[in-house]
């Protein structure tokens, strides 16, 4: 597994960014174009429904983990 790349969101007009490993990374951007979302859109809607206490990118692969997950 990779090491982790800060990559760049943007989110509610601000820019951010998220340290993923690629295999995350790649994935999360599958499940968007999958799902036709901007990226943007779909890490806005996970940073949305995160706590307080979980980071966005945790919050990201903890996603992906459960897209996967649940796929049949």
């Amino acid at each position: 597994m990779s090491r982790p790349i800060k990559r760049s969101l943007t989110l509610k007009g601000h820019r951010t960014s998220v340290s993923l490993e690629d295999d995350f990374w790649h994935a999360f951007k599958e499940i968007a174009s999958k799902n036709s979302k901007p990226i943007n859109v779909l890490a806005a809607e996970i940073d949305a429904d995160r706590g307080f206490d979980t980071g966005l990118a945790s919050a990201i692969r903890l996603y992906v983990l459960r897209h996967y997950k649940d796929a049949p």
